[in-house]
């Protein structure tokens, strides 16, 4: 019987997967391996960078009772790199140094019976491709953001080339071909960074690109990678829109956030999260606080301690035990809105809170994973951009109309009026209830993109066949 068993297991096709370190990254990837696990009977080997891993990276990874069977975690060695404050650039170090150890993991998974079908790689880990390739491994990139900004990245090596690495002349916008134009503020100084062309440079050369978007959600940029000469003639890898990846609610979650969810009013709660990353100025913190105070509505905040020089100071630290929040919100506030408000310092099972019915906004740094979720649950969004490409993001929401963005002053703060007026908005205003239908008919693509005969879960099948039948197009 054991032996049986054993066949069966072997006869599985086996895909490895590597990812770069932080929850936004893992997250995506993750979900994608247990759909090739759970819906196309794969089994997947997920390749952890262990190098700063914040710790709620690690909960996922380590003794993670949700995870199937045929899912194994294999944890890559620790590294000692020089420290960066550019997230970007720290990254690409801690992965650079990690991928030393990868062509002796790659020999052993290949040499095991089925040899590796694909090796699936976040932008970060791109380096991979030429171990990969020693090892006759086709390797496919898994873009965790939206497919604007893969088409900004493919585009990047070119726009560099074309301003001579001086993107002081860039004009207002940048215009991808055949594709929406983007605005240049949103771009400098954290998306156009020459350290990672050499990344950019590597993407013609994979077998294919998963981006987590659908068809209703990005048509033209998705239209422009088919049909565009620059990119048919770059050429583009095939790219695979498989979204939305999110992850599932915990059955079995329990947590006093959502048992206070379940006391309020249904669509009445307006939950406030910049990511597993994000962090405010304590002169901001005191604004937002005072703004949903004078709101008067109901809210659900994760208030993590604020950094006043470092938008993303969290980013290495997610799921850090935080400070008492009476430390650094405004004297008197808890009590002052007690009963109508609460307030976290580290965590909050965040699908959970989405999907619950008394949530009806969500104030949110706008990180690709964060849209991601809140369109899957129809959720209308505050799109508060704090660093990477979520500038990008969050104007693309307020095109969609599915989001509003506060406006920030001459300081850059976003003061208290402004606060209340745009949760006021989400909440009860005619403009929100339009968001709201908006989102909603979002939800619905999304929906029917995942399900029977939709374009992502399609999409995802598809390769599943050609990967089982030997084919790696």
């Amino acid at each position: 019987m054991v032996m049986a068993v054993d066949e069966e297991h072997t006869q599985k096709p086996h895909v490895a997967m590597l990812s770069s370190p932080g929850v936004g990254h893992v997250t995506p990837l993750l979900e994608l391996a247990k759909r090739l696990v759970v819906d196309l009977g794969f089994q997947v080997s997920f390749l952890a960078i262990t190098t700063d891993a914040p710790p709620a990276q690690l909960q996922l990874l380590n003794n993670n009772p949700t995870l199937p069977s045929d899912l194994h975690v294999i944890h890559l060695p620790h590294v000692d790199v020089s420290s960066n404050n550019v997230i970007a650039i720290r990254i690409v170090q801690i992965v650079r140094e990690s991928l030393r150890s990868l062509p002796s993991v790659l020999t052993n998974l290949h040499s095991h019976k089925p040899p590796l079908k694909a090796l699936i790689v976040d932008p970060f880990c791109i380096e991979a491709l030429e171990t990969a390739a020693d090892h006759s491994i086709p390797t496919y990139l898994f873009l965790t953001a939206s497919a604007s900004f893969l088409a900004l990245t493919i585009y990047f090596p070119t726009l560099h080339a074309d301003v001579k690495g001086d993107y002081g002349k860039i004009k207002e916008s940048v215009f991808l071909p055949g594709c929406m134009p983007l605005w240049t503020d949103d771009l400098l100084p954290d998306v156009l960074v020459p350290e990672v062309l050499p990344l950019c440079n590597r993407i013609p050369l994979v077998k294919g690109i998963f981006v987590n978007t659908w068809e209703e959600i990005e048509p033209v940029t998705l239209s422009a990678f088919r049909n565009h000469p620059f990119f048919v003639n770059l050429p583009t890898p095939t790219i695979h829109p498989i979204g939305p990846l999110t992850k599932d609610k915990d059955a079995d979650v329990e947590s006093e956030l959502l048992k206070w969810l379940d006391k309020q009013p249904c669509d009445s709660v307006v939950y406030v999260s910049f990511g597993s990353g994000g962090t405010l100025s304590a002169e901001q913190m005191t604004e937002l606080a005072h703004g949903l105070e004078l709101s008067g509505k109901r809210f659900l905040w994760v208030a993590r301690p604020p950094r006043a020089d470092d938008a993303s100071g969290s980013f290495f630290e997610a799921g850090v035990d935080g400070a008492l929040t009476e430390l650094y919100l405004p004297d008197g506030f808890s009590e002052r809105t007690r009963g109508s408000g609460l307030v976290t310092a580290t965590w909050a099972p965040q699908v959970a809170v989405l999907s619950h019915p008394s949530v009806c906004g969500f104030v949110t740094h706008c990180g690709w994973n964060s849209v991601m979720e809140s369109l899957v649950h129809g959720v209308v969004m505050v799109a508060w951009p704090l660093y990477a490409e979520q500038k990008m993001n969050a104007r693309a929401l307020v095109e969609m109309g599915v989001a509003v963005r506060p406006e920030a002053g001459g300081d850059g703060v976003v003061g208290r009026g402004e606060v209340e007026r745009v949760v006021r908005m989400v909440v009860e205003g005619e403009e929100g209830k339009k968001m709201r239908r908006s989102v909603r008919e979002m939800q619905r693509s999304a929906v029917e993109a995942l399900g029977g005969g939709g374009s992502s879960s399609g999409c995802l099948s598809r390769l599943g066949k050609e990967w089982r039948n030997g084919s790696t197009s």
